[in-house]
Formats: structure tokens, sequence, C-alpha cells
């Protein structure tokens, strides 16, 4: 495979995770990419910015990324944006992504601040960016805000599990500088599922926010909590920068500035910083996916061919064969009437979020709505003793009352 084919690889991934989300299976297949977890405030976001230059992720209190974002990165001469969801729209305003993101996550989530498995695909087009696709998780948290789950920690973990525990999952942990390490949500889920660090990349963020006299160089040089991949340190912006619009290429400069001259980094220097960053995740992800591809070929093969097995068998009915025809029938009814029972207990796969159904909307008419209108019927007694008495004689007929 010469160097063309390679840089090839991280877009037929992400043509891979596109066709598997529009048919709902993205979970489902162990797909090589990159998934960013951390705490709440770790800094994940502002990473992500950096990477496009460009503001255009939701920000506020509690938890802003309420389903997962796959964000394909995509080095183009030109700059724009597309979601898989609206197809053929160019956006070229990134406030207006930051909108269509919200937008798109509350029509699956609802207001209500929870959160949903369904992913949102973006694609960035920029000369800024290297091709890399990364899948943003919720930040992990441990106390519900205003009408959010009470149990919405588990949910979330429950959430970043789905991605985490898949063998072909890189994991980018963003942890904070200016909080112990050692207590670092993704560094402790990485431990849970990577224990051996294999395929772990730490991101050490916040590094100009730690107290006086301390650094991070001993982790940063993969001594205290080793990573076969290492880590790397990035510089942020800071919330006042981000709020007076400070110049993306302004603060890389600024970042690098900081590593060149802090006496603890700078011999690391080189190693630090945003746009080493990047560089090291295109390249780790387009060698991954080149290691992983056989296997997800064989895997893809077989699933294929059991397909194509069923859909010879319904190809195949003879018009003189009529019980393989009732056979297939048989079976839909019967596939169907499993997933009405669902339905009206409850047990299905996809449990409505957003009002009653099934089962429990007949409950709710039966024992409040039914009630209720019993209550406001009005009858005239008389009348009523009247209608009973003709209609026991008219059901006697000729025989006598």
């Amino acid at each position: 495979m010469g160097n063309r084919g390679m840089e090839d690889l991280i877009p037929l991934v992400n043509r891979m995770q596109d066709a598997f989300s529009a048919i709902g299976q993205n979970a489902n297949l162990d797909l090589p990419q990159i998934a960013v977890v951390g705490g709440q405030s770790a800094g994940k976001s502002s990473v992500l910015e950096n990477f496009v230059g460009k503001d255009f992720l939701p920000r506020g209190s509690g938890i802003v990324t309420r389903r997962p974002l796959v964000l394909q990165l995509m080095n183009c001469s030109t700059e724009h944006a597309e979601f898989l969801h609206c197809k053929g729209k160019k956006f070229t305003d990134f406030d207006e992504v930051r909108q269509e993101i919200e937008a798109e996550t509350d029509r699956i989530t609802g207001a209500n601040k929870g959160i949903s498995p369904v992913p949102i695909n973006l694609r960035v087009y920029s000369p800024n960016v290297l091709n890399l696709t990364l899948v943003d998780l919720p930040g992990m948290t441990k106390v519900p805000v205003g009408d959010q789950p009470a149990d919405i920690e588990s949910q979330i973990r429950e959430m970043l599990m789905q991605f985490v525990t898949k063998e072909n999952c890189l994991m980018l942990a963003v942890s904070p500088a200016n909080s112990d390490l050692a207590n670092s949500d993704a560094l402790k889920i990485a431990k849970e599922v990577d224990p051996q660090g294999m395929r772990t990349i730490g991101v050490i963020t916040k590094l100009d926010l730690m107290d006086e006299g301390t650094d991070a160089k001993d982790i940063l040089e993969n001594k205290l909590l080793p990573l076969r991949r290492g880590y790397i340190g990035v510089v942020n912006r800071s919330q006042k920068d981000i709020d007076g619009r400070k110049d993306i290429n302004a603060a890389i400069a600024a970042e690098r500035k900081f590593f060149l001259t802090h006496p603890a980094y700078r011999h690391l220097a080189e190693r630090m910083g945003t746009p080493y960053l990047q560089k090291v995740l295109n390249q780790q992800l387009t060698n991954h996916i080149r290691d992983t591809l056989p296997g997800l070929r064989a895997k893809l093969q077989s699933q294929l061919l059991s397909i194509e097995k069923e859909v010879e068998e319904y190809k195949n009915f003879r018009p003189d064969d009529p019980s393989r025809k009732t056979k297939a029938l048989l079976q839909m009814v019967q596939q169907f009437s499993v997933d009405f029972e669902k339905c009206i207990e409850g047990s299905g796969d996809q449990i409505d979020t957003a009002e009653l159904s099934g089962g429990a909307r007949i409950n709710r008419i039966f024992h409040e709505r039914f009630p209720f209108e019993l209550v406001k019927m009005e009858f005239d007694e008389k009348e009523l003793r009247k209608e009973i008495s003709y209609a026991i004689k008219n059901i006697h007929g000729i025989r006598h009352v």
C-alpha cells in the first residue's frame, strides 16, 4: 500500500461510519476509530475546536455533549461543514454549525438534557486540518443538573462503554493538569477497559493553570502513569479568551510560546501542543486502520454472505412452492406479533422518551381519561329506565318476559 493508499484510509472509514449511522448500526460494528473521553470540564471541546481553528461546539454549564459527535476532519483547500442529517447543505458560518448541533441534539434527546447514543455525524473541510475522525463523547459527570435524569452518571458511563470496550477503538483520554491526575475520569475509564495502556493516547490540558511551582513533567515524560502511546500536553484558550473571541491562530502561537519558554517543558516542546497532537492522531489513526482493516473486512464479508443467503431464500420462491412463501409470511407475522407485544409491555429495544406510547398509553386512557369521561356523561334516569325496559322486552322477542 503506497502513501497515497494510506491517505485514503481515514476517508474510507468515514464512508463506512456514515453508512452504519444511516442504518443505525454504529455502535454494533467495531470500526477503527478514536473516541474522546474525559470529565465534564477537562477541555475536550477546546481541543477539538483548536484542531479546526473555529468555535463550533455548544458550550455552557452541565452536560453539553449529549449525543456522540462523529467529527470527520477532511483536509481541503476550501472551508465548510456538512451534517449527515442535512444532506447537501453546506455550512460556512460555524456559529450555525453550533446551532445545528444543539437543535439536532434536542430533536433526539428532548429538551430535558437527557442523553442518547444516536450519533451526529459532522464533516468539516478545511485547509487547517489533517484527515482525522474523532468521536466526541459526553463528559463524565457525578451530579445531575436541573431536570437531568437522576441516573445520568450511569447513563453516560453505559454510553461510553458501548464505544471504549471495543478492541478497535483508540481512546483519547483528556485530563486537566490542574486537578489530581490519579482521580482523572478519563484515565480511570482507560485503566478499566485498557489495563495495558495499549490503545490509550493521553492528553493533558490546562498546563498553564497549575499551581505555582508545580508541573506535569513526570506525566508528560510518561513516567507517572505510563501509556504505550504516551501523553501530549496542550494549552487551550481560557474562558475569557473564548468569551472575547480570541483568534484560535493567536492561541496556537501563545501555546507554542508557552512550551518553548517553560523551564519544565522546554526540552519536550517539539512533542507538545495542538498541531503536534493533530499530527500524531492522524498517523496513529491511519496506522490503526491499516492494522485492523483485514479483520474488519473478514467480519463484514461474513455478515454480507449471511445476508445474501437470506435474500436468496426470499428470491427463490417458486410459484409452485407455496410452503416457503407461507413460511416467510408466517415468520413476518410472528415477528410483528412479538414487536407488538413488546410495544404493549414496554420491553422493546426502542423506548420512547418523548411521549407515552404502547401499553403505557392504553393504561393512561383506561385509568385517567375513561373514568373522567364517564363522570362527564349526563343522562335522564326516567328516560334511561324506559329504554332499559324496552331493551329487555326486545331481547326476549316473542317469548314471554
